[in-house]
């Protein structure tokens, strides 16, 4: 029933209500009820057909539109790519593995050319596949390489249908499949197979029972055997017999439980002859992890074996003489300590080296020269036991380690044999020749820790010593003496590295004067901040550079850096007199005035007059008329200087006179003991009467308590320091230091002291 004929019968059935009601015209009154119930009866069943032919509409088109979801929802989702192609090359439609395989959306590749994702070099293939499809109708496919948007290329396999719309126009369905992963496993099987068949190295396959199930050109080019006589076979047709049971099952044991083995192996060729190869073995394993095969890649290293054996004969032995070099010599004597440490017994090394045998090279040749070496070196040989070693090291110095000694003694008889062989005259030709030997010794274990090394250099001084004892004899090397050098030369290398990581550092004592409470400088003394033991005083290590050139080091060192505190305290208000040490090694290189000049010039902004250097009277002393000429010309520069330790050098009154040193400082030697030693307060008394006739300042070293002070200040010695007045202190305290002090109230009055207390604290 149509929707029109549902109205008309829905009214019929008001206007027949209606008249049952009483509410209808004059045409309705005339239908008979009957007839009324009748017609309202048959427009009930229809009203119900047509309900329940809507609800079938409704169910038909829900099924229809979850049918096309589900259809786009699999176009979508495919997975392989579906695009629709114009008759012009335009894509009209794709769904979203299509897009995603070209790396782009959907709606972005909409009326966009499909050959934009074709790579350049398969153009031409598009383009047939094109034209085949659209003219033959038959669905093409294609292998082809695509790229997308953002240059990347991949595999793609392309089949083109096709399909004409509703007027006839043809068009194109292609489906996209990415066999990127197919390709590059086929690339790599190709390479693989190629890679076996023209490897230069040799390739077996065996399976797990031991067969050879395959080989490549390489093994039968390397054994002489072909496919046909190994296949089937087994590897141990190659034995060459060299290897042992234990060998193989090590082999094969390793192989089981590792899954690999590397190593040489000697086999036989076909033909008979034994060749070395370096062999790797590989276990294949199945997806689940199950040995399938074996595989073994070798190589033929004959001829590199032969020459690695010459080479090591060449590297190991001296080609004149056929001794061990010095290469095989450190090997041995490094085995041979091992063997005496485990023995407990002695090990003897001799340093040798010929007399005059130079007169030899320069007086026949070096050609007879040679002839001589050979012959020396064979009776030197003969000379020594069979567990002994001989080396030449170069030229005519050999070295021979004497093992398994009881004591020193029982070397003796050996070292008189070799000096003998060595001073034997030789025959060659017409020619009678005869030299003389000088050996040092030295002996392994010792009580320090000893280095192969170490044993050389030690038989080698200890040769030197024979040469200088009139040659043609053996010298014993003194390992107490040379412990002291070592050590020695240790400390200055230590105190060097201390140097260079700035481990050195600087306390300032300081300086005043009893009488008016003015603390007016401070001396600079090194400390050693070593990181293990501490600060170190420098009577623990300034000993050990006494006359070596680090002595100059240091003491420019310590200029500098007083230098700069000097610049940092001036900077800051803080200007006290500082005094540093001069050693003599120091004070008597040429150009210290200008290594001085340097050094201020480094920082300009310190007065000189507030730099004083300290020399020693001893020092001076040495060369009295070069330390004047020091002392005048860093006066030009306005530094002052002070003489040291004044009393200990036994000056006389002319070498005072000559040198115009600023300050004497009396050697706290004679402070110390001056309250207890008469004959000491009289050099005092004698002291600082010279200092006044000579018209020199003079401070006391050593004032430890304040009856010291007193007693200076009453023999008219007013300056002083000392750990009496204070210790040496970090620089950055200094300054405080000087601001808090006062003197003994015994010292001075207090006014005075009050005084000097204003004037220090105008330092900061």
């Amino acid at each position: 029933m149509s929707p029109e004929a549902l109205v008309d019968a829905q009214a019929l059935r008001r206007r027949a209500e209606a008249a049952l009601d009483g509410k209808t015209d004059a045409s309705a009154i005339a239908l008979s009820h009957q007839e009324t119930a009748r017609q309202l009866h048959e427009l009930q069943v229809h009203q119900i057909e047509l309900e329940m032919q809507n609800e079938e509409l409704r169910r038909a088109q829900q099924a229809l539109e979850t049918s096309k979801a589900s259809y786009l929802d699999l176009y979508d989702h495919a997975p392989v790519g579906y695009l629709s192609i114009s008759d012009k090359g335009l894509i009209t439609r794709a769904n979203r593995t299509a897009a995603h395989l070209l790396g782009t959306t959907s709606s972005q590749l909409v009326l966009q050319p499909l050959s934009q994702f074709i790579a350049r070099d398969d153009q031409t293939a598009y383009y047939l596949v094109r034209k085949l499809t659209l003219t033959t109708q038959q669905t093409q496919t294609r292998e082809i390489r695509m790229v997308r948007p953002n240059g990347q290329h991949f595999y793609a396999q392309l089949i083109a249908t096709r399909v004409d719309d509703d007027t006839g126009v043809p068009a194109l369905r292609v489906m996209l499949s990415d066999f990127t992963e197919r390709q590059v496993a086929q690339e790599r099987l190709g390479l693989a197979a190629s890679v076996f068949d023209n490897a230069r190295e040799g390739i077996m396959i065996t399976d797990t029972g031991g067969k050879i199930v395959e080989i490549n050109a390489a093994f039968s080019h390397i054994t002489g055997y072909s496919r046909s006589e190994v296949v089937g076979n087994s590897p141990r047709l190659l034995s060459s017999g060299r290897h042992s049971k234990a060998f193989y099952e090590a082999m094969w044991t390793h192989l089981l439980n590792k899954g690999h083995w590397y190593g040489e192996v000697w086999n036989r060729r076909k033909n008979g002859e034994i060749y070395a190869e370096l062999q790797t073995v590989t276990t294949v394993r199945d997806a689940h992890g199950t040995a399938t095969h074996y595989v073994a890649l070798f190589s033929d290293v004959t001829n590199f074996k032969a020459h690695q054996a010459q080479m090591e004969r060449l590297a190991h032995y001296d080609l004149l003489t056929d001794l061990p070099n010095r290469a095989l010599l450190a090997d041995r004597l490094r085995q041979s300590m091992a063997q005496t440490m485990r023995r407990g017994d002695l090990l003897g090394v001799a340093y040798l080296d010929l007399d005059s045998f130079k007169t030899v090279n320069d007086t026949h040749g070096h050609e007879v020269g040679d002839k001589l070496l050979v012959a020396l070196s064979a009776r030197m040989k003969d000379a020594l036991r069979d567990g002994d070693t001989l080396a030449r090291i170069g030229g005519d110095e050999f070295v021979a380690v004497l093992t398994d000694l009881a004591d020193v003694t029982a070397s003796l008889p050996m070292l008189e044999r070799l000096l003998a062989a060595a001073n034997q005259a030789t025959q060659l030709d017409d020619l009678h020749l005869q030299v003389s030997a000088s050996l040092g010794v030295t002996f392994y274990p010792q009580t320090d820790i000893t280095e192969p090394d170490q044993l050389l250099r030690q038989a080698d001084q200890a040769m030197y010593q024979a040469k200088q004892s009139g040659k043609n004899r053996y010298h014993l090397f003194d390992t107490l003496h040379d412990r002291s050098v070592r050590g020695h030369n240790e400390g200055l290398e230590r105190i060097r590295q201390a140097l260079a990581q700035q481990e050195l550092v600087l306390y300032y004592q300081p300086k005043v004067n009893m009488r008016t409470g003015e603390a007016f400088g401070a001396e600079a003394l090194i400390r050693w901040q070593h990181p293990e033991k501490g600060l170190l005083p420098p009577a623990e290590f300034l000993p050990l550079i006494d006359n070596d050139p680090l002595a100059i080091e240091v003491g420019e060192w310590v200029i500098d850096t007083a230098l700069a505190q000097m610049a940092r305290w001036q900077a800051a208000g803080f200007e006290p007199q500082v005094s540093v040490n001069v050693g003599a090694l120091q004070l008597q290189q040429i150009g210290f005035v200008d290594r001085l000049r340097s050094l201020m010039q480094r920082h300009p902004t310190v007065k000189p007059e507030k730099f004083m250097l300290e020399m020693l009277e001893t020092s001076a002393l040495q060369d009295i008329g070069y330390a004047s000429r020091v002392i005048e010309d860093c006066h030009k520069l306005g530094v002052v200087f002070a003489l040291d330790d004044f009393g200990t050098g036994y000056s006389s009154l002319t070498y005072l006179k000559l040198l115009r040193v600023a300050v004497l400082k009396i050697d706290q030697s004679f402070v110390r003991d001056m309250l207890s030693d008469p004959d000491d307060l009289s050099i005092l008394r004698g002291v600082i009467s010279l200092a006044s006739a000579f018209g020199r300042q003079v401070i006391a070293e050593g004032v430890e308590t304040i009856a010291h002070g007193s007693a200076l200040l009453q023999l008219g010695c007013d300056q002083a320091q000392g750990y009496g007045i204070a210790r040496p202190m970090p620089a950055d305290t200094l300054p405080a230091w000087v601001a808090s002090w006062q003197p003994d109230t015994t010292w001075g009055g207090a006014s005075a002291a009050a005084s000097a207390r204003s004037e220090a604290r105008a330092f900061i």
